[in-house]
């Protein structure tokens, strides 16, 4: 039996690096200047083939944008991750408020955070699933590769 995958939602100021950086990147980018602790320990965490959801973070734009894989487990202060998917529309902060058990709403600060099944279902559900996702359900938005 595969073992479960796990996700995360990574941040990224758009002026730093975006998903239209990301895309244009080949898909492929390390993943790294992650000062934080705990933020680092999810990073070490991390699996190939686990899930993270790229987010915008800044004054502009707080929202869910795309979806990436990790390709490269944990080495010196990063992991390499791949392009997956665009959101097929992105998910704005301020509909993600009521999950009260998200790490991004309990932990603001943290540029990267897990995030339970049930919310990455719901916010995949909300953003109608991204390109690339390999299911018949966007609630579902899951990917295998």
């Amino acid at each position: 039996m595969e073992k479960e995958k796990k996700k995360y939602l990574l941040k990224t100021e758009p002026s730093e690096w975006s998903w239209e950086d990301q895309a244009a990147n080949g898909g492929i980018s390390k993943w790294d200047g992650v000062k934080n602790k705990q933020a680092q320990k999810y990073m070490k965490a991390m699996s190939i083939g686990d899930l993270c959801f790229f987010y915008h973070s800044g004054p502009k734009a707080r929202r869910i944008v795309g979806v990436v894989s990790v390709v490269r487990e944990w080495y010196g202060d990063a992991v390499d991750v791949k392009a997956v998917g665009e959101m097929r529309r992105p998910v704005d902060l301020t509909e993600m408020k009521h999950f009260k058990d998200f790490a991004l709403l309990r932990q603001p600060r943290l540029s990267v955070v897990p995030v339970p099944d049930l919310i990455w279902n719901q916010i995949c559900h909300l953003g109608g699933g991204y390109d690339g996702d390999d299911t018949s359900s966007p609630s579902l938005c899951s990917n295998v590769n």
